[in-house]
């Protein structure tokens, strides 16, 4: 082309050839120009995504802009350093890792010197069954469950921090100490564990060695610093002993000081896998709430997916609390073998149901004035009271104990047997839906059980160390003293599908001439309101149209 314009511009009629060569140079300016332009420095590439994540951002890079596809509703958040630890603290409360967190670094978190009774990391203890942590010691194993701040006035002992426990020895009489870890100390206060307080009796059975048994370990604070609250505590046979265990020390009293609330509910470990009693669940939930349950604390081996989604609904509303729990030791865990272990070996059952029982007292007795523990089929009923606390009102002023005696430390109602075999000899009953189980089920058993045999109790939380399903074992400030509430004024109805083992023989007496009750129809209105609003929210039962 450069040829072709040389040639024009030399030929003749000036204006002519002028015009001509300014056309083809300019035609040449325009092909050439693009080729000399510097290209832009290149932009810096974006951060690399998560590696979790690079999948679907290729997916997104890859798809033409113009095209907008939907991307898998997937959880994309990365959680935070302090996110991560309030998140395994919600999942195992028994585990300090907050105050961990604060003193991990510190140079001088040991006991005289370094190399006895160092703080110990949390990747260093032994961990079992998830919420367990170990003694391995020289005369048995412990595993821990808890810790707990008792600063009770009617504890003789003073300050101590009580940590519930299993250990395979009967009668153990091996040192233990606490290794007592406080925010304002670095180094640890070490005392020796004052006692293994036997949360069992040795007529109940199981009572041998290498059976694990349930234990109150106690250590007292010594005298400089009963005015402080240890943060944790560990378990060790000597002194300056590396801990594999370092359990949180919980102290839920409110501060600042407010009054008790009056009733808190505790239910045992939920084991019903394969038993979908969610219906039954949400009778049972209103009734215990209309009654007076200002609280009700359950815990939680294996349970159906319906039963799940009531208890996630009532957690919503803040109702309830739910906390998962396992088996200690060699006893299974896996969902259906253990439904099966726990039935077949009942009285291992019966010892290991005291553990949340007593976690149950020490989280929330300075919240509540009383704790019942109830299952989910029975219920204490008032019968010239409308509630609970009127209930409570009346019986004071008659169980004043006599000049001398110690002060109550529970109140317990005989219990009365509202049986499926009866309800089934008599039909359904009218007014009322089917799935409501305990108003439908309106015949019991004529008699009561013995005097003693299968109560339930409200108990004094100033007044009991220890519990028992039915009755407090061991109590402060003295003797244990239980009173029996008269049977015109209060009953536990208990609903079962027939007596229990033990009762084989008498259970065709007590199923004799059945009584027509329906005392619990007292509170039918505001019970079926309260349940079918509930079912509704719950889509079991359809919505209104």
């Amino acid at each position: 082309m450069r040829g072709w314009c040389a040639r024009w511009s030399g030929g003749g009629r000036a204006r002519l050839r002028w015009l001509a060569a300014l056309l083809c140079w300019a035609a040449l300016a325009a092909v050439a120009l693009p080729r000399l332009q510097v290209s832009p420095a290149p932009r810096p590439a974006p951060p690399a995504p998560p590696a979790r994540l690079l999948l679907q951002s290729e997916a997104a890079a890859s798809t033409p802009a113009i095209v907008t596809q939907p991307l898998p509703a997937t959880d994309t958040r990365v959680l935070t350093e302090d996110e991560l630890r309030a998140d395994a603290e919600r999942r195992l409360p028994s585990l300090p890792l907050a105050y961990w967190h604060r003193h991990k670094d510190d140079k001088n978190k040991f006991y005289k010197k370094k190399d006895c009774a160092p703080f110990p990391s949390i990747y260093d203890l032994e961990f079992h069954n998830t919420y367990w942590q170990t003694l391995r010691a020289s005369e048995g194993v412990f595993h821990f469950y808890g810790a707990y701040m008792d600063a009770r006035n009617t504890s003789r002992i003073g300050p101590a921090v009580r940590v519930l426990a299993v250990h395979d020895r009967i009668k153990p009489a091996l040192a233990t100490h606490c290794q007592l870890w406080f925010e304002e100390r670095e180094a640890p206060v070490v005392v020796r564990n004052l006692e293994y307080k036997y949360v069992w009796n040795s007529k109940w059975g199981n009572y041998r060695d290498h059976v694990l048994q349930p234990y109150l370990l106690a250590c007292v604070l010594p005298a400089e610093v009963r005015h402080l609250i240890p943060a944790s505590v560990s378990i060790v046979e000597n002194p300056c002993d590396r801990a594999t265990n370092n359990l949180r020390v919980h102290y839920d009293r409110p501060s600042p000081p407010a009054p008790r609330k009056e009733f808190a509910v505790c239910v045992k470990g939920l084991d019903f896998l394969h038993e979908d009693l969610s219906v039954r669940l949400v009778e049972w939930i209103e009734i215990v709430r209309i009654l007076g349950a200002d609280k009700i604390f359950f815990y939680e081996l294996q349970v159906h997916p319906n039963i799940t989604k009531v208890l996630d609904y009532y957690k919503g509303l803040g109702l309830i609390e739910v906390t998962p729990i396992t088996l200690p030791g060699g006893q299974p865990n896996l969902p259906g073998l253990q439904h099966m272990y726990l039935k077949k070996k009942t009285t291992h059952k019966r010892q290991m149901e005291l553990i949340p029982y007593n976690d149950c007292l020490y989280r929330h007795m300075y919240e509540y004035r009383w704790l019942a523990l109830l299952d989910i089929d029975e219920v204490i009923v008032p019968l010239e009271d409308d509630d609970w606390s009127g209930l409570m009102k009346r019986i004071l002023p008659l169980s004043v104990p006599a000049a001398g005696k110690p002060a109550r430390s529970s109140y317990h109602a005989s219990n009365l047997y509202f049986l499926d075999s009866l309800r089934h000899e008599h039909g359904w009953e009218e007014g009322v839906p089917r799935y409501m189980h305990m108003l439908q089920h309106v015949y019991r058993t004529r008699n009561f059980t013995k005097p003693g045999q299968y109560v339930k109790a409200f108990h004094e939380t100033d007044r009991v160390l220890a519990l028992h399903n039915h009755f407090p074992l061991a109590c402060l400030g003295g003797a244990c003293s239980s009173y029996a509430l008269e049977t015109r004024h209060a009953r536990l109805q208990h609903y079962r599908a027939d007596c229990v083992t033990a009762l084989s023989k008498t259970c065709a007496d007590l199923r004799a001439q059945p009584v027509r009750d329906t005392t619990l129809w007292r509170w039918r209105g505001p019970l079926l309101e309260r349940a079918e609003r509930v079912l509704r929210d719950l889509s079991f039962l359809p919505p209104h149209r």
